[in-house]
């Protein structure tokens, strides 16, 4: 029933943003889109592509690590299963059960693959955060586009919550007194309500699984190498994503109006405002950082074409091909 609403929510999200982008200059803006470079816009593919390849290879890394027999096939199949579960939900929490899930079913125990599924997310989160800090601190010395207030405080905003964000993850996976504490609280509330029996044996039972899950989070960490390269593996795989957006300027015939690195430092700008959206896919934050930042470049049909093409390649395409990964073979 939930999947059913944000999907619900979620079209008539995307109908109001295509309403609010095509009413003005429908026509110009169809015709930007119909008469698009075929060639540069496979190259926004093919960038979206190797954002997938580079976002597979921590997983793997991480999951080699437990279980010798993991396969570099379950990581690119996860990570395409994943990009449809995070597409219907807000905030894009629904792509970690999964990869669980997943990951049980593929050799590793529960507590081996939150272990895994919370290092790969924050090595993730490191990656955003430093290329949005990269990001502010180029757009302060070069001054790339204009300060606008309420879009400053909005920049300040996602990037607190996304540090405050790997600070948490980082309590979660180290601070196993931490999480025994929060686990007692809730069986002994749960205790009072009337609906745990026999809490003695479920503390034991989840005192066992934090001490493993601590145990699995440390045998990851414990390879800082790896750890570090896993946070390159996702810089380079988020380059790549900010890179599209200049792909489809190139496809509408602009080669003039911003470069690869105002690409960059731009679509770091709109990921941090979007990453705190609470609709699935931050549908409406996204677009609407795109408009703000890229329209200091781009102006007009041709700005919006650029919006819907950008969102296709980088949201709807993904979750397309994720739900076609998810229904073509069951887990292995």
């Amino acid at each position: 029933m939930k999947k059913k609403l944000n999907i619900i929510i979620l079209i008539f999200i995307t109908i109001l943003v295509l309403y609010f982008s095509l009413k003005d200059d429908f026509s110009s803006i169809v015709n930007q889109i119909i008469n698009m470079n075929i060639w540069y816009l496979l190259v926004a593919f093919l960038l979206l592509i190797l954002f997938w390849i580079f976002r597979s290879y921590p997983m793997y890394s991480f999951c080699k690590k437990i279980n010798k027999d993991f396969k570099y096939s379950y990581s690119i199949n996860l990570i395409l299963r994943t990009q449809f579960f995070n597409a219907i939900t807000p905030f894009a929490t629904g792509g970690q059960p999964y990869q669980i899930y997943y990951l049980k079913k593929n050799g590793l125990d529960y507590a081996s693959a939150t272990g895994v599924v919370l290092e790969n997310f924050i090595v993730y989160q490191i990656a955003l955060v430093l290329l949005g800090l990269i990001a502010l601190i180029t757009n302060n010395i070069f001054n790339i586009f204009g300060k606008v207030h309420l879009l400053q405080k909005l920049i300040a905003l996602g990037f607190i919550i996304n540090t405050l964000v790997i600070v948490v993850m980082f309590v979660i996976a180290f601070s196993k007194k931490m999480n025994k504490i929060l686990i007692d609280f809730a069986i002994n509330l749960l205790t009072k309500l009337h609906l745990v029996k026999n809490p003695e044996e479920k503390l034991e039972k989840w005192h066992d699984s934090i001490n493993r899950f601590d145990n699995s989070a440390r045998v990851l960490l414990s390879d800082k190498k790896t750890f570090i390269f896993n946070i390159l593996y996702n810089f380079i795989a988020l380059c790549c994503l900010y890179l599209i957006p200049l792909f489809v300027l190139y496809s509408i015939g602009n080669f003039d109006s911003f470069t690869a690195g105002v690409s960059i430092v731009t679509s770091a700008y709109v990921m941090l405002i979007g990453s705190f959206v609470p609709i699935p896919g931050g549908t409406g934050g996204l677009e609407y950082g795109f408009v703000q930042f890229f329209g200091n470049f781009v102006t007009g049909s041709s700005l919006s074409a650029m919006m819907l093409v950008w969102r296709f390649i980088t949201y709807y395409f993904g979750m397309v091909v994720g739900a076609i990964a998810l229904n073509l073979k069951k887990v292995n």
